[in-house]
């Protein structure tokens, strides 16, 4: 191990690695070894920083979390017709989700095996929860669709969104995630809005 690369060590290079390493072996196959060797310091720089990975997979699905919830108190995410913030927020879930691709990956593959991944499971429930509450004013509102049943049209919304991090690679350009959110935006909204 050499000086300069202890020099460049920060706690956030260490997230980023953790969220990569943890992602490519799943968090239960991931070790301290793995995390030590991938970031290329020791065991005990590490626990300088964090009390052991489950604190890392915290501050990662926290930052993937953080991300989602924070559309919800964006001022368009609360004005204006139900569809229409209903539009925004999905708009923006999937932007989140493109610009935090490895958070929310690895967000969208806990299981709820441990106390952290208990809790994101449950914030994740919450964030989908008030999706819906938007998804059912939309239709009491006549805007979207009546007879297709809200928690149905939710999860269906939430398997195409979702299904972004098993098929998305970013590619630098920036111009491939404005399509994906155009695209998913176009579809659900295609098929959701009243005729």
């Amino acid at each position: 191990m050499t000086t300069a690369r202890r020099d460049t060590y920060t706690p956030e290079s260490l997230l980023s690695v953790a969220v990569r390493v943890f992602n490519e072996r799943g968090y239960d196959g991931t070790s301290m070894e793995h995390l030590s060797k991938a970031a290329g310091i020791s065991k005990s720089s590490i626990y300088h920083h964090v009390s052991g990975k489950e604190e890392l997979l915290r501050r990662a699905v926290s930052r993937a979390l953080d991300g989602l919830f924070a559309i919800l108190d964006e001022p368009r995410a609360g004005e204006g017709r139900a569809v229409e913030r209903l539009e925004y927020v999905v708009r923006r879930t999937v932007e989140v989700l493109t610009a935090e691709l490895p958070y929310v990956t690895l967000l969208l593959r806990v299981r709820g095996n441990t106390g952290t991944e208990r809790w994101a499971l449950e914030r994740r429930r919450d964030f989908d929860h008030r999706v819906a509450e938007l998804l059912r004013a939309a239709a009491a509102e006549g805007d979207v669709r009546g007879d297709v049943e809200v928690r149905l049209a939710t999860r269906l919304l939430f398997g195409m969104i979702n299904s972004i991090v098993e098929w998305y690679r970013p590619d630098g350009r920036g111009t491939a995630e404005r399509e994906i959110v155009d695209a998913v935006v176009l579809m659900a909204f295609g098929g959701l809005r009243q005729h």
